[in-house]
């Protein structure tokens, strides 16, 4: 049986509470805590975009929140991040279980993880989109 999570990181734009797409996410999921894992944060553009690197000293920061109808609400999150086979190949955000940490606990988490080349991208090196945005 594929491993699964009712739980889902989110470092970005769903976080904005202006963006449609966040205001559907806090409908439908419950903030649990905030939470981060090891990975570079890039600046995308209008978005930022993360890998992870297990072997980074570097975090990507954001808040984990619990799925209420987990297959629903991922339909609806993959179709605003472009994730499928229905969506242009590759995909530029891939859905990935990802061990995140919460307070002294890891606990795996379903997260967009940017999925194309990212030599030319600015790396966002405090790993918190928002306080990076805001500066």
């Amino acid at each position: 049986m594929a491993e699964t999570s009712d739980y889902l990181f989110v470092y970005g734009t769903l976080l904005d509470k202006n963006n449609e797409f966040g205001i559907y996410l806090s409908n439908n999921c419950a903030f649990f805590q905030k939470g981060r894992f090891k990975g570079i944060l890039y600046d995308i553009g209008k978005y930022p975009g993360a890998i992870v690197d297990s072997g980074s000293t570097c975090f990507v920061y954001g808040s984990v929140f619990k799925i209420i109808h987990r297959v629903e609400v991922l339909k609806i999150l993959d179709n605003y991040e472009g994730f499928g086979v229905d969506y242009e190949q590759p995909n530029e955000f891939i859905r990935e279980l990802t061990e995140v940490e919460v307070d002294d606990n890891w606990l795996k988490c379903w997260v967009y993880l940017y999925n194309l080349p990212v030599k030319n991208l600015p790396v966002i090196t405090n790993g918190d989109y928002f306080s990076y945005i805001n500066i």
